[in-house]
């Protein structure tokens, strides 16, 4: 029994459903509110966040150790290089996405215009919005300046680096956050990522209450 507690709009767990799709594991999706504090799902993750993985008898929290997990037992195809040093880049951009990425912009934009309204607790702030638009011009051009020196974002193969970016950035170009003209170079590695058969289920996401953009699950956007 494989079962994935997640949030459809939650980067971390998107990241975790790419991971696991690229990797072939078939798991039944359970979604879970998070804010709702639900006593069964407490029990297993008392920090209350998702994704929470079970595979039978164990239960795995956290999406830096679920994904570690996954890598260890189900290694092909590789996520992650097998020189340390690629490996270790790897690592550092996976937890750029995860951390500055979604503090900078993840956090004033898509849980402030989308979060507050799902768990009604709040009306957005417009200071926090505006923090978000200014940071992610920065962090695209930091793709787009990558990949004028890469194939991927972390070298030649494509890692846990690039799931984590495009589960950043796929849930705010479904509220239509994302400038993709800021350089071709970001634009042409998203549109590669996002041509990968583990990036169906993700495309076919819908939140009630959000429309994604036109541009939102085409291929050739």
């Amino acid at each position: 029994m494989r079962r994935l507690y997640h949030q459809t709009l939650s980067p971390f767990c998107r990241k975790i459903r790419l991971v696991l799709a690229e990797k072939g594991i078939e798991v039944e999706l359970r979604e879970e509110r998070p804010w709702e504090r639900r006593m069964d799902f407490l029990r297993l993750n008392p920090a209350g966040q998702v994704p929470v993985l079970q595979i039978d008898d164990l239960t795995l929290s956290d999406s830096g150790a679920i994904f570690e997990y996954i890598e260890e037992t189900q290694p092909e195809p590789p996520l992650l290089p097998k020189d340390p040093a690629a490996r270790a880049e790897a690592r550092r951009l996976a937890a750029w996405f995860d951390d500055k990425f979604h503090r900078e912009v993840t956090a004033n934009l898509l849980y402030e215009r989308v979060n507050k309204k799902l768990a009604k607790s709040g009306y957005p702030e417009s200071e926090k919005i505006k923090a978000g638009l200014k940071s992610i011009r920065y962090h695209l051009d930091y793709i787009g300046w990558l990949m004028e020196h890469r194939r991927w974002l972390a070298g030649n193969q494509m890692t846990i680096a690039d799931f984590a970016a495009a589960a950043q950035l796929s849930c705010l170009d479904y509220v239509g956050d994302v400038d993709w003209s800021r350089s071709s170079g970001l634009q042409d590695w998203y549109a590669k990522i996002k041509s990968r058969p583990a990036f169906r289920s993700i495309l076919a996401d819908l939140v009630p209450g959000f429309t994604p953009p036109a541009h939102y699950a085409d291929l050739d956007f």
